[in-house]
Order: C-alpha cells, then sequence, then structure tokens
C-alpha cells in the first residue's frame, strides 16, 4: 500500500510555538527556535515510527479565497502571525528544502482544501492518506482511505480517526455529516458565526435527530421558544456558515506521485542549516546513517528535550544530549567543604586578597524574609569552590559570621551573585550586611538576552556547555515528598552549593567582558546594581496602606455608582441588571437601537465591551454613563476595597 502523509504545516508550527510558549527555545543568537524544533521534530518523529512512502507539508498561501469573496469578514477576528513565528517559516522552508521534501500551495487556497483535494485524489490513486493536523474539521474527509493524524498531547501517542472514530467523536452516521455540524456550531477562530446559541452539544443532537441543515430546517415546528427563534431567524447565515466549513475539493493542485516519494535528505544543506540554528541533537536523529556535527563555532545547542509530537518538552534531557555537556561527574573540580574555625579563619584571610569573589546561600527555603541560612558557598576562580556550613548552635553560629564579617564588609571587593538581592536578604536575615559593588549574572544576562531565559542552569548549558547538579538530585521531586536542604549532611551540600558559586563565578567572567566597554555598561552598574540593594530595603519595609482614606473613598463611590445607575434606569425606561451584559445588550440595541449593525459574541448575545461601547459614545446619552459606571466599579472592586 502507498502510504501518503499530507502535513498541515501553519497548524503544526503555531502547536509547536505555544507548546513552548512559557518556556521557549533560545539560541545563543536570541533566536526563538520553539516553533522550528517542534515542527522539524514532530515530522521526523513521522518519517521514522510512520515510515511513509511519500510525504509533503502543506502550507496557506497569501490570496483572497472563495470564502473571503462570500464573507468578507471570515477570519476577521485572527491575531497577528506572532513574530517569531514569521521568523520561522523561512527557516522551515529551508529545512523541507535540505531534506527533499515538497512545500505545496495554492495562492487563495487554504491548506486544508489543498490537503483535501490531495487526499481525494490520492484515494482514487490507490494511495492510503493520512492527514497530520490537530485541527477538527478534517474530520470531515475521513474515509475508508483517508484518515486523520492527529499529534498527542501530554506525551502519549497520537490519534488516528477513521470512520469508527469520527462517528464517535461526534456522533454522526457518515464523517460529511461533520460539515453540517460545524455550520451550526460555528467557529470564533475562523469568524465563522453558526447559528447563536448553537454549541456543540446541541449542534450533534440536531444532526442525530434531523441529518443535516436541512433536515434541521424541514423540522422547525419540532422545536420551541428561543430555540426555535435563533434557528428560524439564522437559515441564511447557518447555510452560509455551511458553505464556509466545508473544505474545497478542488483547488488547482495535481497528484505528481513521483515528486511526493521520500528521499534521502541533502546531508550538506542540513547540516548547514541546523548548524544556523544549534540543532546538535536533532541533527543525529535526521541524519542517521553518518557522524555528521554541526559546523563549528557554536555556543549552544537549543534542541535540549525531548517532544512527543508536540506532547510538550519532557523534564528529561536525553542520555544522548547529556553527553555532549560537562558535568561535576566528568570534570575536574577542586571543592572543598569549609566547617570549622581553623579552615574558616584561612579561607577568609584568602577571600580578603581577592577583587571579585561569587558567592551562593543555601537556605531552608525560598522564603528570603523568614528562611534561615544553611551555609555560603564562595569562588574566585574557575573550577574552585568552598562551602561553609553555618552551625546551628547560637555561640558556634555568632563565631563564624564574625569571622566572614570583615570580607562581606570590605567595599574593595566586588560580590557576585546569581539573583544576588536574595542572598543579599538571606544574609540580613543574620544581620550581615554586604558592602562594596555588586555584580548580579542574572541581571547583567536580562540586559543582554531580555527575551531569553535567564535561570542558571540554562546559562551554564548555553553559555559554558556545562550541565549542573540538580536540586532534585539532592532533595528529591517536588511533592509532599520532598526533603528540605535543612535535612541533610553538610557533606551532601558542598559539591552542589561549590558548583553554584563556580558556576555563577564562570558566568560573570563571560558576561563582564560583554557589558564593561558597552552601552550597557552605564545601566548596569548606575542604575541596576545600586537598585538591588533599594528594592530589597522597599520590600523589607513593606507599604503603608491608609484603610480609613481608602474606606471613605470607597463610600463615595458607592454614592456615585448609585446615582449613576438610577440615571442609567432612567434612562432606559425600565428597570434592568446594570451588571448584566446579556440584558444590557438587549437594552442598547433591540430596546434603544442605538446600533443597527451591533455585532453579536458566539453565544448569540450582542457585544458590550469597552472597545465596543466607546465606538459608540456620542450616539446616545446612556453610553457615557454605562462607560462611568463600570469605571468606577472596577476601581472599587480592584483597587480601593481589595488593597486593604
Amino acid at each position: 500500500m502507498k502510504k501518503l502523509f499530507l502535513l498541515d504545516a501553519f497548524a503544526l508550527i503555531y502547536r509547536a510555538h505555544f507548546a513552548f510558549i512559557k518556556n521557549p527555545r533560545i539560541n545563543s543568537k536570541g533566536l526563538n527556535t520553539s516553533a522550528i524544533f517542534g515542527f522539524v521534530n514532530a515530522m521526523n518523529e513521522v518519517i521514522r515510527k510512520e515510515n511513509p512512502t511519500h510525504l509533503a507539508v502543506v502550507f496557506d498561501v497569501a490570496g483572497k479565497g472563495k470564502r473571503e469573496e462570500i464573507f468578507t469578514d471570515y477570519k476577521a477576528n485572527r491575531d497577528a502571525t506572532p513574530e517569531d513565528i514569521k521568523i520561522a517559516i523561512p527557516y522551515i522552508y529551508r529545512i523541507l528544502e535540505a531534506m527533499n521534501i515538497p512545500a505545496l500551495g495554492s495562492e487563495g487556497y487554504e491548506a486544508d482544501d489543498v490537503i483535501g483535494t490531495l487526499a481525494k485524489k490520492a484515494e482514487k490513486a490507490g494511495f492510503q492518506t493520512f492527514m497530520m493536523t490537530p485541527d477538527k474539521d478534517y474530520a470531515q474527509l475521513v474515509s475508508e482511505n483517508i484518515f486523520m493524524y492527529k499529534p498527542s498531547r501530554g506525551g502519549g501517542g497520537p490519534e488516528i480517526w477513521g470512520i469508527p472514530e469520527v462517528q464517535a467523536k461526534f456522533e454522526v452516521q457518515t464523517p460529511d455529516q461533520v460539515i453540517d455540524i460545524l455550520g451550526m456550531w460555528g467557529d470564533a477562530v475562523d469568524n465563522i458565526p453558526g447559528i447563536p446559541g448553537i454549541g456543540e452539544k446541541t449542534a450533534k443532537k440536531f444532526i442525530a435527530e434531523y441529518g443535516s441543515i436541512d433536515g434541521l430546517y424541514q423540522n422547525l415546528d419540532k422545536l420551541k421558544g428561543k430555540q426555535k427563534e435563533n434557528v428560524t431567524n439564522n437559515e441564511a447565515q447557518a447555510r452560509l456558515s455551511r458553505v464556509l466549513a466545508t473544505i474545497m475539493l478542488d483547488a488547482p493542485v495535481d497528484l505528481v506521485e513521483d515528486d511526493l516519494i521520500m528521499c534521502d535528505p541533502n546531508e550538506e544543506k542540513v547540516i548547514e542549516v541546523f548548524s544556523e540554528l544549534e540543532f546538535r541533537t536533532l541533527l543525529s536523529k535526521v541524519i542517521t546513517n553518518t557522524s555528521a556535527t554541526l559546523v563549528p563555532n557554536n555556543t549552544a545547542d537549543t534542541d535540549d528535550g525531548q517532544m512527543s509530537l508536540f506532547g510538550g518538552a519532557s523534564a528529561e534531557i536525553s542520555a544522548e544530549n547529556n553527553s555532549e555537556f560537562k558535568t561535576l561527574a566528568n570534570s575536574e573540580k577542586k571543592y572543598t567543604l569549609v566547617k570549622d574555625v581553623k579552615a574558616l579563619t584561612k579561607l577568609v584571610k584568602e577571600l580578603q586578597n581577592q577583587k571579585s569573589v561569587c558567592f551562593d546561600t543555601e537556605t531552608t527555603g525560598l522564603d528570603e524574609l523568614n528562611d534561615k541560612m544553611l551555609g555560603i558557598a564562595v569562588s574566585y576562580k574557575k573550577g574552585e569552590g568552598y562551602y561553609i556550613a553555618i552551625p546551628k548552635e547560637i555561640n558556634a553560629r555568632k563565631e563564624f559570621k564574625a569571622l566572614l564579617t570583615p570580607f562581606f564588609e570590605n567595599e574593595k571587593i566586588e560580590k557576585i551573585a546569581h539573583n544576588i538581592k536574595y542572598d543579599l536578604a538571606i544574609l540580613k536575615n543574620d544581620k550581615m550586611e554586604v558592602k562594596g559593588p555588586l555584580f548580579d549574572t542574572m541581571i547583567a544576562h536580562y540586559l543582554l538576552e531580555p527575551d531569553q531565559r535567564h535561570g542558571m542552569d540554562m546559562l551554564s548549558e548555553t553559555y559554558l556547555e556545562y550541565k549542573p547538579v540538580s536540586i532534585e538530585s539532592l532533595i528529591g521531586p517536588k511533592g509532599k515528598n520532598q526533603k528540605n536542604m535543612a535535612d541533610l549532611d553538610p557533606a551532601d551540600i558542598s559539591d552542589y552549593a561549590c558548583e553554584d558559586a563556580d558556576v555563577t563565578f564562570q558566568l560573570y567572567e563571560v558576561f563582564k567582558s560583554k557589558i564593561d566597554g558597552s552601552y550597557l555598561e552605564k545601566l548596569f552598574y548606575g542604575v541596576e546594581m545600586p537598585l538591588a540593594r533599594v528594592l530589597l530595603d522597599m520590600e523589607r519595609e513593606g507599604i503603608n496602606l491608609d484603610t480609613d482614606a481608602l474606606g471613605e473613598f470607597s463610600e463615595q463611590l458607592n454614592t456615585e455608582l448609585i446615582a449613576l445607575q438610577e440615571s442609567i434606569l432612567s434612562t432606559a425606561g425600565f428597570e434592568f441588571n446594570v451588571d448584566s451584559p446579556k440584558q444590557l445588550g438587549d437594552v442598547l440595541f433591540e430596546t434603544l437601537k442605538i446600533d443597527e449593525k451591533a455585532k453579536k459574541t458566539k453565544t448569540g448575545q450582542y457585544k458590550t465591551d469597552e472597545a465596543t461601547l466607546s465606538k459608540l459614545e456620542g450616539k446616545h446619552p446612556i453610553i457615557k454613563d454605562i462607560l462611568e459606571y463600570r469605571q468606577m466599579k472596577k476601581l472599587k472592586s480592584t483597587y480601593v476595597d481589595a488593597l486593604p
């Protein structure tokens, strides 16, 4: 059996982009590679696991189509394409060319029209066709030899929908009835209006009872009340929506089988584009029959996670990728545990001779106001670190702090830390002051690369190609059974703490060279670093609220709200709930008829949001009162009443 996979490009690209939206993959050049990596990884997984004989990727191509001609507001509500996706598209085209995979499309036609046309032609030519997409609309195309291949969610396997799956999902007899369900239901994303008040559940019920939109309108006498009114008054809209939801099967594309045959990638081109993107591990998956490596001079590798068809990036990094990083286990380190007065006295004497020292506090938790300090790690040379275990006994603790005070109060020594405000707060809890110039590697990286992530582990992997020990390896995974650092022996903490200080010191050397002499120098040293101390003092001092004044203001607002409400009801001429968007919409657009072309939401009620009402200001005095009423109510509930 010839096996054809047709991939809905933009549906998969968007899915990949948003799968990483909370944790985007940024390479060393600051490029967000989330969409590119996710799309290529999913495509390659299909190639490896499903062994298609033929494959193509289908794109939407700009140009006015038939749907826009019959309904000018089609897709009118869609947000602009995210800038990161715009940047990703040319790279994806380059990768497809390098992998010898055809990119198809037809001007003025959407990808689903091209895929539908090709799938039906392929069926006649003896193919089994799999339409790879998360878009439910494709269910209407499913037949004995045409399947939906839905990418998984949550790391599970993909869903393959044949006729039985579509029948079960949509509660239909035949897949083409999905078109009628979509016509009744509508689609907010594509701005297909459907029938007001008819959602997925009711649309399925109508199809089960009447078979189609035609059948529904032949049985209007069986409907009642508001539902009958909505269905009756929106017949033209329902039939228009059915047309808009129908995937066209006559797109001007030919099925050229030879062009779609799977073949080996152009290794040289793949290496070139993957090197630019820093896709080291993905390269080994795409080109498996050689020892191909990225071209040199790349400082990072952004494809450091496993991802199953956009099921989400795994928390575990592959063993294969782990081997590419240096770690505590495969590097030479000189880490020392300091737990007695003699060793600490010797160390402090050495610290006093340094120009810059990195320090990192180990604590019982992350509450900088209340948690206790367990120890301090310091580093002033690559590969070296010292962990000072602070005693629990009061007098011994005082002695350790007294020995450390001259170092921390030495104004000539630059103090380095990652998120230094936290460490300053922890030391302040123990009545220890830190004087002298500061250098925060987290803030430094934020200024250098504001769109990237700034966690120490990620920065270590990106800039040092070194993977630090995870906190979970010491105290276990998050949850009720996770240990506290206070439960551990200082010897168990020592290497972990020293490594943090060592890594941060190395990051300091990287970032300092980039900031010093640059346009960021004055901002970093003159504003950001002094501000760390100011913010710390502000947070510890807190903010005082004049609750009496806020209480009086709340009463004043309440009086004005009552007056505005009375004015609104008087203008309307009858009682209604001013806070109900539905009742307000009916008053404004059915009773007062302020706007004959008022738009409705998908649920069938009139739009009464601020943007809509602001456009109508001046057409009727009630609009001004409503806007002022809402503004005052929000001020009262969100701030005046809530802050105390």
